[in-house]
């Protein structure tokens, strides 16, 4: 065991609220959404955004459906300066969109901020201060009133300022680290924050209760929302948000949380980029409302185009594994799984309602514009199901379900030899090479056959070791009939088991596909499969295929 002192980690106390409502709550409506990718997301990003990645971004937020955006810190640096500009001189902000600039309580910062939005018709100001016992304490040598006062001191700069800046301006106010303070002092400088605001039906507030460094479990945050929740004054003119990080890997729940404690808003950034473990991600975030039944008001339809714009700004790779987008998260290797989805989406194709149910799919991939390609990857863990899956969904070829097995094997010895994945078109390769470029030791070379009141005449041309011959016989139907020609010569003992047929390809070129099982004497059985534009030819060929690869 690591060696670390006895109390040098202490539990996050727990919340005095016994008659907690949040567990018994549900999400039905999506939050208000406010991204902070282009400030938060940015500053910890090891090659800062320059002007086009910005716009790049912030042109897909607004794509995406977002309302609130959060551009920048304008008074921190010339590039976050610039780029408001940008946007206000270029008319780059929609009227139905508020943009949101951060800035600390300090008389030329919020100067610069207001220079920076002239002409910006609606803008929600974020003003913070840290009220956290460990930053009180080290960091600012300050009490509680003393830093009330520096809040205070601040709302009243941006109201100064308010006066001169023609459109209209909101509040946004932050405790930070938020879930490092004492509940009641983070309730007391709130509520002295929207008083000194002139808090009013005209006149909302939004209070941020961030997690700045996720220190407890998600239920204790949401009891800490809750718990806000009842004591902030003129509660109905209270936007409450969250902002919450990911240190303890837990932000996505501790949001959801919080949502049924009564947070209206949310702020995060896609993929979940951000200071240390990051934001939350509202990609996922929204996707988990999808999935329940709920409107999340943001269009992820394409998720392939976020993430390449997203991973081109921040120059950040995506996990394979990273929730609904993902390289490999609609994937499956294991055989059980592969079965399960095949045989799911096969269900759901059939049945007449809408609602998704394939095993181990959550969400439908084509909903974030991922296609079933690569739902199912083949390798050496991969089963029957699998390889079936493949061949049908990119291939057509719909192999019965007693065929899966036998197919199976071969592909499996592929993988076994070569150690790895294989892509879909050696999969393909496989097949045919099993199936159709086979060995012969008698080939097919005419056919012909006539049918009369339910018995079938046939005449067989075929070769057997070198040797020609040309046969007839009748049987109850083509397939029967080639039998009972071939047994005039053939002398490997057989029977057929099985037979089963489609098309595949579009109606205009559709070729006719047919399956045949045959047993021999010692037991064993064997498939052929044979392509034609005429069924009975094709049925004809796939008993020369199982011929050739049973003897």
């Amino acid at each position: 065991m690591q060696n670390i002192k006895k109390g040098k980690y202490r539990p996050y106390p727990k919340i005095d609220l016994p008659d907690r409502t949040w567990p018994n709550n549900s999400i039905t409506k999506a939050p208000k959404w406010c991204s902070v990718d282009l400030r938060d997301g940015n500053q910890a990003l090891v090659n800062p955004m320059d002007m086009n990645k910005k716009l790049e971004l912030y042109t897909l937020l607004l794509k995406l459906g977002f309302k609130e955006i959060e551009v920048g810190f304008p008074s921190a640096s010339k590039v976050e300066f610039d780029f408001l500009r940008r946007l206000v001189d270029d008319n780059l902000i929609p009227d139905d969109v508020t943009v949101q600039v951060l800035v600390q309580a300090r008389e030329h910062l919020i100067a610069k901020t207001f220079e920076a939005l002239k002409g910006v018709k609606k803008a929600t100001i974020h003003l913070y201060n840290s009220t956290s016992v460990a930053q009180r304490k080290i960091v600012f040598a300050k009490e509680q009133d003393e830093i009330i006062e520096l809040a205070l001191e601040g709302v009243d700069l941006v109201k100064k300022y308010e006066k001169e800046h023609d459109g209209e301006i909101f509040l946004e106010y932050s405790p930070e680290s938020f879930t490092g303070t004492e509940l009641d002092f983070a309730a007391r400088i709130c509520n002295a924050v929207t008083a000194r605001w002139g808090i009013s039906e005209s006149r909302k507030v939004i209070i941020n209760l961030p997690a700045t460094v996720e220190m407890a479990t998600p239920n204790i945050y949401a009891d800490q929302i809750e718990w806000m929740s009842r004591h902030l004054d003129n509660r109905e003119n209270v936007i409450i948000s969250t902002h919450t990080h990911n240190d303890r890997g837990t932000s996505v729940a501790a949001t959801e949380l919080a949502l049924l404690a009564g947070a209206d808003r949310v702020e995060g950034t896609l993929l979940s980029n951000g200071e240390r473990t990051g934001n939350v991600d509202i990609i996922t975030l929204a996707l988990n409302m999808t999935t329940q039944g709920v409107d999340s008001k943001l269009n992820f339809s394409n998720i392939n185009e976020v993430l390449d714009i997203v991973e081109r700004c921040t120059e950040i790779d995506t996990h394979c594994r990273h929730p609904y987008v993902g390289e490999l998260v609609y994937t499956a290797f294991s055989g059980s799984h592969q079965d399960a989805i095949n045989k799911g989406i096969a269900y759901q194709r059939a049945k007449e309602d809408d609602f998704w149910e394939v095993p181990y799919l959550p969400i439908d991939p084509e909903d974030v514009g991922r296609s079933y390609e690569s739902i199912i990857r083949i390798n050496s863990q991969s089963g029957k199901g699998g390889v079936a899956y493949i061949l049908e969904n990119n291939y057509g070829y719909q192999l019965p379900k007693k065929m899966h097995p036998e197919f199976g094997r071969l592909v499996q010895n592929v993988t076994d030899e070569l150690g790895r994945v294989l892509e879909p078109k050696e999969v393909l390769e496989i097949f045919q090479k099993s199936y159709f470029d086979i060995d012969e030791h008698i080939t097919l070379v005419d056919f012909s056959v006539t049918s009369l009141k339910g018995i079938s005449k046939c005449t067989l041309v075929y070769t057997q070791d070198g040797e020609e011959f040309t046969v007839e016989a009748q049987g109850n139907g083509p397939v029967d009939a080639c039998k009972e020609a071939l047994m005039i010569n053939y002398k490997n003992e057989f029977k057929i088991n099985s037979y089963y047929e489609h098309s595949c390809g579009d109606k205009s070129s559709a070729k006719a596909i047919a399956y045949i099982e045959i047993e021999t004497k010692d037991t064993l059985s064997c498939f052929g499969v044979g392509s034609d534009n005429d069924i009975a030819t094709a049925s004809v060929k796939a008993l020369f295929s199982a011929l050739n690869r049973a003897f």
